[in-house]
C-alpha cells in the first residue's frame, strides 16, 4: 500500500512495515518546511488509527537526511505568539510520533541536523550510516536559538546531561562513530545494511541499556544547578550573556525543569518562541542566509579537480595544501627548502590527527600529501596555487616560468594579500588565466576565501575558482583586484588604530576588551600580535602606498626590534604557552569614553569606501565578507545591516566628533551619501 504526498513517499510492505521516504519537492535538501511537516502530521495520524509492525523513517535524497527546520521560514515569524504556535503544534506532531506503540527506526545518512536530528531523536531506534561524511547535530546554537522540537529534553535523556549539553551548547557536528559512542544513535553500519538493520530491529527490538549511574546522576536536581555553573562559565568564555543569549537560556531550562519533562517541553517552546524573535535570532539567520548565498556561488558541479599544487612550503602554503589534502585532492607540495617541506608534513599530521582521528582516515590524507621539491606535480594540476612571500618581481618570474608547464586548462591562481594581480599577470602569455585565492590565516580554522579578478580574468577561472573553494569547503567571496582587496583592506584601518590607541597610552587591556564588549571574537592588539607585526607592517606600509593609512612609528620600531608578536614569543603582549599574559589597568585609569567607536568606525568607514570603490558587488556581500574574514560581530548581522540598524545620520554625527578631534582618517567616505 502506497500513499502519495508532494513531500513525502510512504509504503506499507506485505511486512506491515511502514517506510516513510522524505523527498522534499523542488529541492537538493530536505528540510523541515511547513509543508513537510504538515504532511507528517497527516502521515502520523494515520500510523496512529492503524498502528503498523513497525515505522522506518529515512531519505530519498542523496544529499543526507534531513538539514533541519527551514531557515526561510523563520524569518516570516513576526511575533512570539506566532512562533509559539508553530513549536507547539511541531511538539505535537512529534509526540505523538514517539507515543507510537510499535518500533519507530530512523536511517540516517549525510546529514542529521537540527530539527532533523531531533525528529530522530523521537524515533525508538537510530541506524547511522558509518561513512565519515555523515554528519549529526544541533546547532541551533548558532542561529541564537537552542533545540525546540523536543531536543532538549530527548537528548538529555538518550546522551545523559553533560553529554547532550556539550552537544547542544557547542553547536558541533558528530560523526556515526561518536555519535554511537556518545549513545546519540544506536547502531553504525555501512548504508548498504539499512534495510536489513531496520527489519531486524523491528522484527526483534533489541533492549535498550538504561545510562549509567554517572550520567544519571548529573541531572539530580541538587547537582543540575552545580554543573549549570560550571558549564556557564565555560560558555561565558565564548558567547557572552548579553550578546548570545540561547546558551544560558537552555542551560537554565535544564536547571529549572529536568524533573518533569513534560512541563520542559513546554518551556522549550516558550523560550524557542521568545528568542527566534529577538534581534540577536534574527541576526545570526541573516548571518547563515549570507552563508548560504555565499555557497551559491560556487555551484558549478560539473567541475571535476583530482590533482592540486601549491608552490610555497611556509606556514600559509604549507596550511593550504594540507586542507587541500584533508578535502580529498591529491597535493603536491613544492620549495626547495626540504626542511620547509617537513614541517608542512609534521603540521599536516597534527591536523589530521585533531579532525579525523582514525589511523585508518589519517594515513589516507598523508598519502594524498606530496612533498614535491622538483615540481614534478605541476604538469598533472587542475589547480596551481602560488603563496610565497609578498613580492611581486618574484611571483612575476615564478608565474612566467610555469605557464608553459601546466596544464592548458589548469586554474593559475596565487594567495597574495595585497598584490593588485595586473602587477603579477603581465607576465603571462594569457594573463587572463591568473586568479587570486586569498586564504586567511589560520587556513583550517578561517571559512572564507577572497576570489580575486582583476579587470582581465576570465569569467570562466573566476567561476571555476569558486567552484573549487566550496570543493574544499570554503565560502568563496568575488572582490576586485584592488589594495588589500576587501578584509584587509577593512581591517588595517582597525588594526593600526588599534596601535595608535596604544602610543597614546590606553592600556593594551582596554583596547581589546573595547572590541570584545563590541562583539568581535578577539581585540585588535591581541589579533595583530596572532598575525604577526611583521605582516601587519608589511600589509599597512603596501595599503599606505593607496589609502589614506598612516603606519604608526610604535609599529616600526618593534618589528624592527625583533618583536614580531605571538611566534617570537613578544610583540605588544609576551606570550606564554603560546597565550598573551594580560595585566589589567591601575585601578584609577579612567578609560576614554570613545575607545570602542574609535576602533569600530574605522572599520565602517572602510567598508563603505569598498562599496564605493566596487571592491564587493553588494552590501549583502560585503556583511559576509567581513563577518566571516575578520569575525565581526555575528550578532549584529554585518557592518552595513549594522549601519542599517544602528542609523546612519548617527554614525555620521559620530565620525564627524571623530575628526573634529583626530583628524582627517576619520573623515566620513563619500559612499554614505548613497546609503539609504
Amino acid at each position: 500500500m502506497t500513499q502519495t504526498y508532494r513531500n513525502w513517499n510512504v509504503t506499507r510492505d506485505n511486512h506491515d512495515i511502514a517506510w516513510l521516504a522524505l523527498d522534499k519537492a523542488d529541492s537538493t535538501t530536505n528540510v523541515l518546511s511547513a509543508e513537510v511537516v504538515s504532511e507528517f502530521e497527516d502521515i502520523v495520524s494515520n500510523l496512529m488509527s492503524a498502528t503498523p509492525k513497525g515505522v522506518v523513517l529515512l531519505s530519498d535524497k542523496s544529499s543526507g537526511f534531513i538539514a533541519g527546520a527551514d531557515v526561510k521560514e523563520f524569518t516570516q515569524l513576526e511575533t512570539e505568539d506566532t512562533a509559539l504556535q508553530v513549536i507547539q503544534r511541531a511538539h505535537k506532531i512529534f509526540n505523538d510520533f514517539e507515543n507510537l506503540s510499535c518500533p519507530t527506526v530512523a536511517l540516517i545518512h549525510g546529514f542529521c541536523l537540527g530539527g532533523g536530528m531531533e525528529l530522530a531523536l523521537a524515533c525508538k531506534y537510530r541506524v547511522a550510516d558509518d561513512d565519515p561524511k555523515t554528519k549529526l547535530g544541533l546547532p541551533e546554537v548558532k542561529l541564537g536559538i537552542h533545540p525546540g522540537f523536543g531536543g532538549s529534553v530527548r537528548s538529555i535523556r538518550t546522551m545523559g546531561a553533560m553529554s547532550a549539553m556539550n552537544f547542544m551548547l557547542s553547536g558541533r557536528n558528530m560523526n556515526s562513530r561518536i555519535a554511537k559512542k556518545q549513545g546519540l544513535i544506536d547502531f553504525a553500519v555501512p548504508k548498504r545494511h539499512f534495510v536489513n538493520s531496520a527489519i531486524s530491529i523491528i522484527n526483534k527490538p533489541p533492549t535498550k541499556k538504561p545510562l549509567s549511574i554517572v550520567k544519571r546522576l548529573a541531572s539530580y536536581k541538587h547537582v543540575r544547578p552545580l554543573l549549570a555553573k560550571i558549564i556557564s562559565k565555560k560558555v561565558a568564555a565564548r558567547a557572552p550573556r548579553t550578546h548570545y543569549p540561547a546558551p544560558y537560556a537552555l542551560i537554565d531550562l535544564w536547571v529549572q525543569y529536568y524533573d518533569n519533562q513534560n512541563e520542559m517541553l513546554e518551556k522549550e517552546a516558550q523560550s524557542v518562541a521568545r528568542l527566534i524573535v529577538s534581534r540577536t535570532a534574527q541576526n545570526l539567520i541573516r548571518v547563515f542566509t549570507l552563508q548560504e548565498q555565499l555557497k551559491g556561488l560556487g555551484s558549478l558541479n560539473d567541475y571535476k579537480v583530482r590533482h592540486v599544487h601549491v608552490i610555497g612550503g611556509g606556514v600559509m602554503g604549507g596550511d593550504i595544501a594540507a586542507w587541500c589534502a584533508f578535502s580529498g585532492f591529491t597535493v603536491t607540495i613544492q620549495d626547495q627548502k626540504k626542511e620547509a617541506l617537513a614541517n608542512v608534513v609534521k603540521r599536516a599530521y597534527g591536523l589530521y590527527k585533531k579532525r579525523l582521528k582514525l589511523k585508518r582516515l589519517i594515513t589516507d590524507a598523508m598519502d594524498r600529501l606530496i612533498p614535491d621539491p622538483k615540481g614534478h606535480g605541476l604538469k598533472r594540476a587542475d589547480v596551481v596555487i602560488e603563496a610565497i612571500f609578498e613580492d611581486a618581481e618574484v611571483k612575476k618570474n615564478l608565474f612566467k616560468s610555469i605557464e608553459p608547464v601546466v596544464k592548458p586548462d589548469a586554474v593559475l591562481a596565487t594567495n597574495t594579500s595585497s598584490i593588485p594581480l595586473d602587477e603579477i599577470n603581465v607576465a603571462l602569455k594569457e594573463p587572463n588565466r591568473l586568479i587570486g585565492l586569498h586564504f586567511f590565516n589560520p587556513v583550517a580554522m578561517m571559512p572564507l576565501v577572497e576570489i580575486v579578478k582583476s579587470p582581465t580574468t576570465d569569467k570562466e577561472i573566476s567561476t571555476k575558482a569558486a567552484a573549487f573553494t566550496r570543493k574544499i569547503n570554503k565560502l568563496p567571496l568575488p572582490v576586485t583586484s584592488t589594495p588589500g582587496f576587501l578584509v584587509n583592506r577593512v581591517l588595517m584601518p582597525y588594526l593600526m588604530e588599534a596601535v595608535v590607541l596604544a602610543e597614546e597610552g590606553v592600556p593594551l587591556t582596554v583596547i581589546d576588551d573595547a572590541a570584545t564588549d563590541y562583539g568581535m571574537p578577539m581585540g585588535p592588539i591581541e589579533l595583530a600580535d596572532t598575525v604577526g607585526l611583521d605582516i601587519c607592517l608589511h600589509v599597512a606600509e603596501n595599503l599606505s602606498k593607496s589609502m589614506d593609512i598612516e603606519v604608526p612609528v610604535k609599529l616600526k620600531e618593534m618589528v624592527e626590534s625583533g618583536k614580531l608578536g605571538k611566534k617570537s614569543g613578544h610583540g605588544f603582549y609576551t606570550f606564554k604557552n603560546g597565550k598573551p599574559v594580560k595585566t589589567k589597568p591601575n585601578k584609577d585609569y579612567t578609560t576614554p569614553v570613545d575607545v570602542q567607536d574609535r576602533l569600530i568606525l574605522r572599520m565602517l568607514n572602510e567598508v563603505v569606501a569598498c562599496l564605493r570603490d566596487g571592491v564587493i558587488e553588494t552590501t549583502d556581500q560585503a556583511d559576509a565578507g567581513i563577518i566571516f574574514g575578520t569575525g565581526f560581530a555575528p550578532f549584529r548581522g554585518g557592518p552595513f545591516h549594522y549601519i542599517q540598524t544602528r542609523g546612519t545620520a548617527q554614525l555620521l554625527k559620530m565620525l564627524e566628533h571623530l575628526q573634529q578631534r583626530y583628524g582627517p582618517r576619520f573623515v566620513a567616505d563619500k559612499g554614505w551619501e548613497n546609503l539609504d
